[in-house]
């Protein structure tokens, strides 16, 4: 063969991707393949590594099990927390609720954490979220006229004079929409701790969320203007500020609920 041609024939077979060297024996590629097949085939001893230590096999948790868990653990923080600004700083740190991954803020309260009276609603919305306080849209703009036409302020100093509030979930449900079993379970204990640290003389339930989670029970409608109990203190279930800017004719109502709290208030030690 021609020097230049068998130059020609290797770079071409270079270009190719053909860079082996090529022996002078060819080479039985499926003599070679056998004897592969035949080791991969026979029996090996285990090595003593493997004898001693079997392998592990950690069933998954179902997401039953995987809820409960995560229950347990928010029960576990939130009862270390020895006042509001560590329970503030745990509930936000708590990565088991999947609302916080779609939420701005952790709106944990606003108003007087001293107050007599605490009102518990049920979830951020878009304005809350983005301010990081609890009730500051409209529904919450009619709130604080609500609890002015009685002699209460979040703003006020006096415990007397003031109210705290707070709500059932601390983050912005995707769209507004109520929160899951499974969400109300994982922060409830949070909650409690919340109203246990805040110790106040009157709790006000506000709306059918908060309701379900502080009293066991449903329809806000038929609730409403009954006292009851919530962690272990006399509370007033009322109708939702968002409600009543929906049913302006329900204001009447409501009305008679906040009259019923001043006179409760009057019977205060």
């Amino acid at each position: 063969m021609d020097w230049n041609l068998a130059r020609a024939l290797l770079e071409w077979q270079v270009e190719l991707g053909v860079t082996d060297a090529i022996l002078a024996e060819p080479v039985d590629r499926f003599a070679h393949a056998a004897e592969l097949r035949a080791a991969r085939e026979a029996p090996r001893e285990p090595a003593p590594e493997a004898e001693a230590k079997a392998p592990t096999i950690v069933p998954k948790a179902t997401p039953a099990q995987e809820t409960a868990n995560a229950v347990a653990e928010a029960r576990r923080i939130a009862a270390a927390a020895q006042d509001l600004p560590a329970l503030a700083e745990a509930l936000a740190d708590y990565g088991h609720c999947e609302l916080r991954r779609g939420a701005r803020s952790c709106v944990f309260s606003d108003g007087n954490p001293k107050a007599r009276v605490m009102l518990v609603g049920e979830g951020p919305g878009a304005e809350e979220d983005q301010q990081g306080k609890p009730f500051v849209g409209r529904a919450g703009q009619l709130l604080d006229k609500m609890f002015a036409a009685i002699g209460l302020s979040r703003h006020s100093p006096d415990p007397a004079t003031a109210f705290y509030v707070t709500n059932t979930v601390p983050w912005r449900p995707p769209g507004n929409r109520e929160p899951t079993r499974d969400e109300l379970a994982m922060l409830k204990p949070f909650l409690l701790r919340h109203i246990e640290l805040a110790d106040p003389d009157l709790v006000v339930v506000i709306g059918n969320v908060a309701c379900d989670a502080l009293m066991g029970q449903r329809g806000i409608l038929r609730l409403r203007g009954k006292w009851g109990e919530a962690q272990g203190r006399p509370a007033l279930p009322m109708l939702h500020p968002a409600y009543l800017l929906r049913s302006p004719e329900a204001k009447r109502e409501a009305w008679a609920d906040l009259l019923s709290l001043q006179a409760r208030m009057r019977d205060l030690p």
